[in-house]
């Protein structure tokens, strides 16, 4: 489920049971979309109906967010840097698999450069050994795209393979209207 806070702002993936939760304990503020999914309770002992919640995809809690998490900034992890640059090497342009990618620094470490969104991209175990400590300028080995920090709706989206229509719908009229610059 997406969570979202009262005004609609939104936070983050919520498992099914959490969002089982809000429901039972009368904390959903309103909801987007059709149903997604029943869970079924227990058995009322006077009257012998089984309880059963419907979940909607997109889920707003009655309470608000906190204002560092209005836009808070995803954390720099190889699995999020793999999704941002669609497992592709950014020197050779191919696509990889997972255990075949590795970090790069553009500006290396060793020259200065921090390891922050703006600094990586992924590359291939070949490219990456070929670069060295060299900027791509020096190693002679262009970028294909510019390194860049993804926004949090961005990030909620590269984050989950198993996005629902009406979820990727919301989130998509939330993304950053600036055009991404490629090199």
């Amino acid at each position: 489920m997406l969570s979202l806070d009262a005004h609609g702002r939104i936070l983050d993936w919520m498992h099914w049971q959490d969002a089982v939760c809000l429901y039972v304990r009368g904390a959903v503020a309103w909801t987007l979309g059709e149903p997604c999914m029943t869970v079924h309770g227990g058995t009322n002992r006077l009257s012998g109906e089984q309880s059963i919640v419907l979940l909607h995809p997109i889920v707003a809690a009655r309470s608000h967010a906190h204002p560092k998490a209005l836009d808070p900034s995803p954390a720099l992890t190889n699995t999020a840097l793999f999704a941002r640059d669609g497992s592709l090497c950014m020197y050779c342009g191919h696509e990889y698999s997972r255990h075949s990618l590795t970090r790069d620094h553009v500006v290396p470490i060793s020259r200065g450069g921090k390891d922050v969104w703006e600094n990586v991209v992924c590359a291939c175990f070949h490219c990456n050994s070929r670069k060295g400590g060299r900027t791509p300028q020096q190693a002679s080995m262009p970028l294909l795209a510019i390194p860049y920090r993804p926004s949090w709706v961005e990030h909620l989206i590269l984050s989950n393979r198993h996005i629902l229509a009406d979820q990727m719908s919301f989130l998509k009229q939330h993304l950053p209207k600036r055009p991404r610059p490629l090199s």
